[in-house]
């Protein structure tokens, strides 16, 4: 074990892509406090800093049969640790644009989809008002006192001078001449969220 810890890097090497665990414990060692203290530097976040150097070591021994340091050991890490940093933030770049884009298009869509649910009201709304000022005066007087006012029959009556019975007789007529002109579909929207 003495000997080891006493190995240079280029023979560390050696030993690791032959399967060594001490060799590659020994690298861990010698570069772990350096490389967390270089991550740390660059990503100023201590969790984000371990697991980068965790993960450049995990590949090291994943990798260590095709393992080929050009340069030096400790070269190799550090380059290795900033790789992995700007491979992340590169991620995290193309992951935010992804669900920028994302939070966009929804936006986007329940934007069309209130617009289109307003034009369509608009319309259905000009249909049927359309339709009111078609009836007869007094009927429409009647009935727009009633709907759109919420005057009771009584209180319609004595506004205008006639019997709670004629004031009926207007609604009912009122009622039977615009579900006929606008269908049954369009009258029930109506009966449910009058204006």
């Amino acid at each position: 074990m003495g000997a080891i810890k006493t190995s240079s890097d280029a023979e560390l090497v050696d030993l690791l892509k032959s399967g060594d665990r001490a060799a590659y414990t020994e690298i861990y060692d010698r570069y772990i406090l350096i490389l967390l203290n270089h991550a740390y530097n660059k990503t100023r976040n201590r969790e984000e800093a371990k697991d980068v150097v965790h993960e450049v070591f995990a590949k090291l021994w994943a990798k260590r049969e095709d393992f080929n340091c050009h340069t030096n050991l400790s070269g190799y890490l550090y380059t290795a640790v900033r790789n992995n940093i700007l491979n992340q933030a590169v991620h995290q770049t193309v992951l935010n644009k992804y669900m920028s884009s994302i939070t966009q298009f929804i936006n986007d869509a329940e934007s069309y989809i209130i617009t289109d649910h307003l034009v369509r009201e608009r319309e259905l709304s000009s249909i049927i008002e359309k339709e009111i000022a078609n009836l007869p005066p007094k009927m429409r007087q009647v009935f727009e006192l009633s709907r759109k006012q919420h005057f009771t029959h009584k209180e319609i009556a004595e506004q205008l001078d006639i019997s709670e019975q004629t004031v009926s007789k207007h609604v009912t007529n009122a009622l039977r001449i615009l579900r006929v002109r606008l269908g049954v579909f369009v009258y029930l929207l109506w009966l449910i969220h009058p204006k």
